[in-house]
């Protein structure tokens, strides 16, 4: 008879896992500074922008001055440049209602029709109502059209009537150099429009979004990034987006010279989501995960030393129609560990952060191969990749769903 000790749980090991579930739920807290306060569409201007010429206004920086450029990109791009006020609405105890300035950002114009693309932190929260300057008196209304809390980003939408509205060019992040000169245009501290410079100080920086997701790829800059910039481009020589603002590394709240920008070749993969749909769809395992490696730091005795345990399953989601399990009670009431998942078409998972990058590689409909432990044997299990169903989106108590 094959021996279960090792794949069940001591009323010990029952009380230290709901501990560790706690307090992997809490996650390592960055000290990074958030501020608040593309599926190709084919006639989208969006996909079109990046192809276009350098900005009609801006000379080739390699004929004038620094100043010069720097003076043309301003110029030529600031009124592009949107400055975003939200306001939240309630309601008190005899149904009067009040409005409350909730903070301000910036963003930056997509095309003719008024999307503008900015931080989802931003904009994060539905009781929110949203206005847009564009550096004058007329103040536009806006709608939120979508956002993903995974990538920190959000598209909003003016309607501009006969306005006409400069459009800011997308360029491209993978051809970066750190020391290369870049420009942000933004509204720190309620200062609309404003211009710091700088150049690239690193490449490939991981940053957190609010929600603990891990966003690849992060821009490093010393151009100066303050609270109401979040949101906003930051521009090559040539007047084109190559990065969103959106973060800092600050000990006082304040710039120091190392701030954050979101690289724009997220931001193309993404908006013509957020556009069509309002959302992000990614495929998803539907289980809530728990890193093995941290559970062991924490005293929990695993049968593997490297994977994912399933804590539980999605009804409706891949995993469960795969046939994956998660943590169940035999006959005697005693606890027993689920699946633990160690490697996805043989790449081995042994964090979340590691999965996700993998998920991000996939498309929904995908058919991978899971490896995983169960019952003191490891096993492979095709699992068709699905979106989770939108009634199991809710966070988990304890784990990470996913």
């Amino acid at each position: 008879m094959a021996k279960k000790a090792v794949y069940q749980l001591s009323a010990k090991q029952i009380v230290l896992l709901s501990f560790a579930s706690a307090l992997i739920a809490i996650g390592a807290v960055a000290c990074l500074s958030n501020f608040g306060g593309f599926f190709q569409l084919r006639d989208s201007n969006i996909a079109l922008a990046e192809n276009a010429p350098t900005p009609q206004g801006i000379s080739n920086p390699a004929t004038v001055s620094d100043e010069q450029n720097s003076i043309e990109v301003y110029k030529t791009l600031s009124p592009g440049v949107a400055f975003i006020r939200t306001s939240a609405q309630s309601q008190n105890f005899w149904g009067d209602e009040s409005e409350t300035e909730r903070g301000n950002g910036s963003g930056s114009v997509l095309d003719a029709q008024g999307h503008i693309l900015t931080n989802y932190h931003v904009v994060e929260g539905a009781n929110t109502k949203l206005t847009v300057t564009f550096g004058g008196e007329k103040t536009y209304p806006a709608k939120l059209v979508g956002g993903d809390p995974d990538t920190d980003l959000a598209v909003i939408k003016i309607e501009p009537g006969a306005d006409k509205l400069t459009v800011v060019q997308l360029g491209d992040s993978e051809q970066l150099e750190v020391g290369q000169k870049v420009l942000a245009i933004g509204n720190p501290f309620g200062f609309d429009r404003t211009l710091t410079t700088g150049v690239i100080s690193g490449l490939q920086r991981p940053i957190k979004a609010r929600n603990g997701r891990t966003i690849e790829g992060a821009i490093q800059t010393d151009a100066s990034i303050n609270p109401g910039n979040s949101g906003g481009p930051l521009l090559d020589k040539f007047g084109r987006m190559i990065g969103i603002n959106s973060q800092i590394l600050s000990p006082s709240g304040g710039s120091v010279g190392v701030g954050f920008a979101i690289p724009v070749n997220i931001a193309k993969r993404i908006v013509p989501q957020l556009i069509q749909f309002g959302e992000v769809r990614r495929p998803k395992l539907g289980a809530t995960l728990y890193s093995v490696e941290q559970l062991v730091e924490r005293g929990i005795q695993m049968p593997v030393a490297k994977g994912l345990l399933i804590r539980s399953i999605s009804q409706g989601g891949s995993a469960a129609g795969a046939g994956l399990r998660g943590l169940s009670q035999d006959n005697n009431g005693e606890l027993v560990l689920g699946d633990i998942i160690t490697s996805i078409d043989g790449t081995k998972v042994g964090s979340l952060e590691e999965l996700y990058r993998f998920l991000d590689k996939k498309q929904i409909g995908d058919t991978v191969q899971v490896e995983f432990y169960r019952g003191n044997k490891t096993q492979t299990i095709a699992v068709k990749l699905m979106p989770l169903p939108t009634s199991l989106q809710g966070r988990p108590a304890g784990g990470r769903k996913q």
